[in-house]
C-alpha cells in the first residue's frame, strides 16, 4: 500500500515534531473521533462557469487590438512641429480699466463710517400761499 502512494520530496526535518503541533481539546477530539458520516446528506454539486458573451469577447479583442497598436506604435514617423505658444496679453486700456474698478471696489470695502459726520435730517414741506390756493381753484 505504501509503494503506490506517489513519493513526496519532504524530508523527516520538513515535518514538524509532536510537540510542535497544535494541541486539540479532548472533548473536541473524541466528537471527531466518534463522528458518524452516514449523517450526511448526498449533495450533488452543480459547478456554474459562466462563459462570457460574444459582446464580452468582441469588446476583448477590441480593447487587445487597440493595446497592441499601442505597444507596436513608431514614434519615429511623426514629424517634427514647432509649438507656437499664443498668450495674447491684454492692451494698456484693458489694465488701466480693471486698476480702476479694483481701486474703485477696495474703497467700497475699506469704507470706514466713522469718519463721517453726525448731521440732523429737517424734512421741508412749504404749505401753498393763499394765492397759489386761489389760482388751483380758478384753473
Amino acid at each position: 500500500m505504501l509503494q503506490d502512494l506517489p513519493k513526496m520530496a519532504c524530508s523527516v526535518s520538513d515535518t514538524p515534531a509532536l510537540k510542535d503541533l497544535p494541541k486539540v481539546a479532548t472533548d473536541l477530539k473524541s466528537q471527531l473521533e466518534g463522528f458518524n458520516t452516514s449523517c450526511l446528506r448526498d449533495v450533488d454539486t452543480n459547478e456554474k462557469i459562466v462563459l462570457p458573451s460574444a459582446e464580452d469577447v468582441a469588446t476583448e479583442k477590441t480593447q487587445k487590438s487597440l493595446f497592441e497598436g499601442i505597444e507596436k506604435f513608431d514614434a519615429s514617423r511623426l514629424k517634427h512641429t514647432e509649438v507656437q505658444e499664443k498668450n495674447p496679453l491684454p492692451d494698456k486700456d484693458a489694465i488701466e480699466a480693471e486698476k480702476e474698478k479694483n481701486k474703485f471696489l477696495n474703497g467700497i470695502e475699506n469704507f470706514d463710517p466713522t469718519k463721517l459726520k453726525h448731521t440732523e435730517t429737517c424734512e421741508k414741506n412749504p404749505l401753498p400761499t393763499k394765492d397759489i390756493i386761489e389760482q388751483e381753484k380758478t384753473a
